[in-house]
């Protein structure tokens, strides 16, 4: 976040007129409308035209929230995990408190890094990287269940129409 107005300036000092950015920050708890407010004004200072402010397909940026962290989009696609990690088990994403990706609360990427190491991952600690390279070969946004990976998903597609 320290660093989004500057890299965005850079963006608009070059930027074409038939290239878009898609920005994705974590909530990180932070108040959904607080957060998306702030990225708009940014945004607008350096510039540029966000989806929000164009009201149409007239838009070079796009800001986009992972609830509550990118790590609920893991749970959000629990086969995929399996995939990439088999010991994992699959039931996990049937259990209470990760049914819903976008609710899991008291930090998602700890609830991921706790459910891998249980069953033989990281031991040492989650590599975000290593994980997001394996679990992002398996992903299927059809059968994603995050609201905010499927958001996103559905702006990506615009992006590229």
């Amino acid at each position: 976040m320290r660093k989004i107005g500057n890299r965005l300036r850079g963006y608009s000092k070059w930027m074409p007129d038939n290239c878009r950015v898609v920005v994705v920050v974590d909530r990180d708890g932070d108040a959904c409308k607080d957060l998306k407010s702030t990225l708009e004004d940014v945004c607008k200072s350096v510039g540029l035209r966000s989806r929000r402010a164009a009201g149409g397909a007239d838009w070079q940026v796009v800001t986009r929230i992972a609830i509550e962290e990118l790590e609920a989009w893991y749970f959000g696609d629990w086969q995929a995990v399996c995939t990439a990690f088999p010991r994992v088990s699959p039931s996990i994403s049937s259990q209470a408190r990760y049914r819903d990706p976008d609710a899991i609360t008291g930090g998602t990427w700890e609830a991921f890094e706790r459910v891998l190491q249980k069953h033989g991952y990281f031991r040492q600690g989650l590599s975000k990287v290593q994980a997001a390279t394996a679990i992002g070969k398996h992903i299927d946004p059809a059968r994603n269940r995050s609201h905010s990976f499927v958001v996103f998903c559905d702006t990506l597609a615009e992006a590229v129409a």
